[in-house]
């Protein structure tokens, strides 16, 4: 019943002459009949309602795992992406909006509002942060800072898909994601694939921002990764998202969150990006399929799907097969451990407040693979009005 509307044809014996107890147990049949409808009919209104996220994420592109995780939740027929809150990370904010708003022009989805947010972390900087390494060792991957692709925030570097010529929300990513769970309460997840400073700025200005939310998802933390990837071999406990800011990871992963679930490196590197993958995407001549058919590309020895499985397993989450409770935060001691992720069980737990968290361990790689190619092969879903 496409309409949710109910018709029923009522049979002339419930108005004829058979005795009391037929009209009584026809009418509790009937009655019967009524309630499983409309609860049939609820359910599958209530399995047609979209699902509302924020995507808040270190846009860097054109492409790549930051981009490649935000197409599939807007290829994703079933999502009302509300908007994409944009935060300094894999590059500087300026050029991951350019990046962002860029690629929402080139599959038709300008309708969804892209939002600047935080420029710097919370505490930590770019000069500190030399000074920690010249005491402790370098970092591979320092994404905005990082010294091989360094340029100054204000400037876009490369742009070879072209600059946008739409603009972004005059709002800031804090209160515009206040704004959503408040007129939304209880029914938006925020996803996250950046650094966390946003989503601390936002609790700051509003300690009921957290509960408001229907869930936090995001992809983050590292505990002990099986990969050779020099990121991880000695520092196996150092993760970019939460390391870029670890004040802002710290008050997040304290908030009120009606419930978390974590994507860790040590499930990212399970999975790999190939040439094949991307063919196939390409083949499907659909707008997002051109977007990732031009720009996606391997890059060095690993091309792990970090973000995207993240998102996948939002959509569908029988993709993880594995997965436990942890209690995670972030050192924020200003020694070799700074920024790294400390996780214990119920069992261990410190006595101060934590909150339990969904860790994914395992999933279904070629069933991820598969969602991964049709959506991003899939012709883009319309805009829907969402009222921002």
């Amino acid at each position: 019943m496409s309409s949710g509307r109910l018709r029923f044809s009522v049979c002339p014996s419930f108005c004829g002459s058979r005795n009391d107890q037929d009209q009584v147990s026809m009418k509790s049949h009937f009655h019967f009949l009524l309630t499983l409808s409309l609860v049939g009919t609820s359910v599958i209104c209530s399995a047609q309602q979209p699902r509302k996220i924020i995507i808040d994420q270190d846009a860097a592109g054109p492409a790549g795992t930051d981009q490649q995780s935000m197409l599939l939740l807007i290829q994703a027929p079933q999502t009302e992406v509300l908007g994409i809150t944009v935060v300094t990370g894999d590059q500087w904010l300026h050029e991951e909006v350019a990046h962002t708003l860029r690629m929402l022009e080139m599959i038709g989805r300008t309708d969804i509002p892209v939002v600047p947010g935080a420029e710097y972390p919370l505490v930590r900087t770019k000069e500190d942060t030399e000074r920690w390494e010249q005491e402790f060792g370098s970092i591979p991957w320092l994404g905005a800072w990082t010294p091989k692709y360094y340029h100054p925030p204000d400037q876009l570097g490369e742009m070879p898909e072209g600059k946008p010529t739409t603009k972004p929300s005059s709002e800031d990513a804090a209160h515009f994601m206040l704004r959503m769970v408040h007129q939304y309460p209880h029914e938006v997840t925020i996803y996250e694939g950046g650094p966390m400073t946003n989503l601390a700025l936002a609790i700051s200005l509003d300690p009921e921002f957290a509960s408001l939310a229907k869930e936090l998802v995001f992809m983050g933390t590292s505990f002990n990764p099986r990969t050779d990837n020099p990121e991880f071999t000695h520092t196996p406990t150092r993760e970019f998202n939460l390391y870029f800011d670890p004040e802002a990871a710290h008050i997040a992963l304290r908030a009120a969150w009606p419930r978390i679930v974590c994507t860790p490196v040590d499930i990212s590197v399970k999975t790999h990006l190939s040439q094949d993958m991307i063919d196939r995407i390409k083949s499907a001549d659909t707008p997002a399929a051109r977007y990732i058919g031009q720009y996606a590309r391997l890059r060095g020895n690993y091309n792990y799907l970090w973000d995207e499985l993240a998102a996948a397993a939002w959509l569908d989450p029988s993709l993880i097969t594995k997965k436990e409770t942890m209690f995670i935060d972030v050192d924020l001691g200003r020694g070799a451990g700074y920024g790294d992720t400390i996780a214990w069980t119920e069992q261990d737990k410190p006595r101060t407040e934590l909150r339990p968290i969904d860790v994914q361990d395992d999933l279904d790689l070629e069933k991820f693979y598969k969602l991964f190619v049709d959506l991003l092969s899939a012709p883009t879903p319309k805009a829907q009005a969402h009222g921002n």
